[in-house]
């Protein structure tokens, strides 16, 4: 798989549900695919591709092993929303999307009932959906 339909996969697994709310739509899909754009402009530990930043282990929990996200995005999807979510990664990876997090490199949703420790001491930049976005890096964005 090309780094398009992994990030379209991962977009899906991350995000197809927020799609659906009024308070996320289009957008949601578009932030998820902004925060994985993010951490790849840093060219750190993340990962030098897109496919490797989204495949970084623990990172995008629809990856995760025991996630059930994972036999979902990884076999075929007829879902006709992945169609739309293979034109949001297709327009993110050709810049042709506004970043709507603001350079944001990290997210949760609003609805987990522990905190990942990295989220602890930090503030949301904004909220899309039942995501919330951060910015945790020092570097500009």
């Amino acid at each position: 798989m090309n780094d398009v339909h992994i990030l379209a996969r991962t977009i899906y697994g991350e995000a197809r549900g927020e799609y659906y709310r009024l308070d996320g739509g289009l957008s949601s899909l578009i932030a998820i695919g902004n925060v994985v754009k993010n951490r790849l402009k840093q060219k750190s530990w993340y990962g030098s591709s897109i496919s490797e930043v989204c495949q970084k282990p623990y990172q995008f929990s629809c990856w995760n092993p025991h996630d059930p996200n994972l036999r979902l995005i990884t076999t075929t999807i007829t879902d006709p929303l992945f169609d739309q979510c293979m034109v949001v990664a297709k327009m993110i990876l050709e810049d042709r999307w506004p970043d709507l997090t603001k350079g944001c490199d990290h997210y949760h949703a609003s609805t987990m009932e522990a905190l990942p420790t990295w989220a602890l001491q930090a503030k949301p930049v904004l909220k899309i959906g039942r995501h919330l976005f951060y910015k945790m890096s020092k570097g500009g964005n």
